[in-house]
């Protein structure tokens, strides 16, 4: 089934709303797409192009490339599958600037942990739907009512 398209502007403002309050996704290399696991991706309000991840080198992510993210929004809805490029973020700023407790809780060595693998996921192309269908249209689908013209306008293909 092809979607009616939305506005990708507003749907994209939307997902990273979402997104940011609460950044849990399942991520897979393509490669392995079977593999796929739950990670707290990192935001920056200023890079709308990136997101970043902490993980362990012994993770089969660090064999990096190209990934998908399935996204799933607290309120269900809001909902995203993106994908992007993996690669090692080598920056010791960009690690300090996301480093926190709880990332430091799975990695005791602190930022120096010979473990540690910091990825960032470089954003590609994104589907995006918005499932924030209002009072009157919920009532429609409880009738069994065509709500198709509804709910046309909350797809939308984008680049991230």
């Amino acid at each position: 089934m092809k979607y009616d398209q939305g506005n990708a502007d507003e749907l994209k403002q939307k997902f990273w709303h979402a997104f940011a309050d609460s950044p849990f996704v399942f991520v897979s290399l393509q490669s392995t797409a079977n593999d796929a696991v739950v990670m707290t991706a990192q935001l920056d309000k200023d890079a709308n192009h990136a997101i970043w991840f902490f993980t362990s080198k012994d993770n089969h992510l660090a064999q990096m490339g190209p990934a998908t993210c399935t996204f799933a929004s607290k309120g269900h809805d809001m909902f995203a599958r993106f994908e992007g490029v993996l690669t090692e973020e080598t920056s010791r700023e960009r690690l300090d600037k996301q480093w926190s407790n709880f990332v430091e809780a799975y990695f005791p060595g602190g930022k120096d942990d010979p473990n540690l693998l910091m990825l960032r996921m470089d954003l590609g192309n994104a589907e995006l739907w918005a499932a924030d269908q209002g009072i009157l249209t919920t009532a429609k689908m409880a009738m069994g009512m065509d709500v198709r013209e509804d709910v046309a306008d909350s797809h939308t293909e984008a680049r991230l």
